[in-house]
């Protein structure tokens, strides 16, 4: 008699959106005495302070980055929709000190904004270890990831009172239930301050 085939499921692990302490702890782990660590304190700040996945991240180039003005050009957006985002003034010095690092190094404006000392771009695979070493030597005992640092991003708007239309453009999805959905995934506001204006029971 066949037997019939194992259903195998991939077990997802829930979703842990790190706190300003942590986040600090993050990019002070980076430190700041090599260019690769002026580096990848730009790639924390475009996963950071603009909420960018990691993909749009890795495919940027110095010529997408405005940081006078504080605006990126994402041309390489999910489903292949292109859009210009913004990043804090905080998250912009970050990347304008390194897109200008980048170009002494004698990289063109042309190529990978988060490459190798080639030149070359870093590879997703490359990026998700470096981020969960940075992690780990932050003492941080979540799981520290780059799409993570989205989920905090987004976190952090919903909490500050950001308008969900303006979350949306910035995330680049496609609709505005998209961004309800993902948000209450991330911060259940509703259900925790019901939780938390419960009267004390007697």
């Amino acid at each position: 008699m066949q037997k019939r085939p194992t259903r195998t499921t991939t077990r997802r692990l829930p979703i842990e959106v790190l706190t300003r302490e942590e986040v600090g702890r993050l990019f002070d782990a980076c430190g700041d005495a090599t260019w690769t660590a002026r580096r990848d304190r730009a790639l924390l700040a475009l996963l950071y302070r603009a909420g960018l996945r990691l993909n749009e991240a890795l495919t940027l180039r110095a010529c997408d980055v405005d940081a006078e003005r504080g605006s990126i050009r994402v041309l390489h957006g999910k489903g292949g929709v292109a859009r210009t985002v913004g990043i804090d003034r905080s998250g912009a010095e970050g990347v304008r000190e390194w897109v200008l690092e980048h170009a002494s190094m004698g990289f063109a404006a042309s190529g990978p904004l988060l490459c190798t000392r080639s030149g070359r771009g870093l590879s997703q695979g490359q990026v998700r270890r470096r981020v969960h070493q940075l992690g780990r030597r932050a003492g941080i005992v979540k799981r520290v990831h780059p799409h993570g640092l989205r989920h905090t991003f987004a976190a952090e708007l919903r909490e500050e009172g950001v308008d969900i239309a303006v979350i949306r453009r910035q995330l680049g999805h496609a609709g505005l239930m998209t961004t309800i959905r993902y948000l209450d995934h991330l911060a259940p506001q509703s259900v925790v301050f019901a939780m938390r204006s419960r009267e004390q029971a007697v």
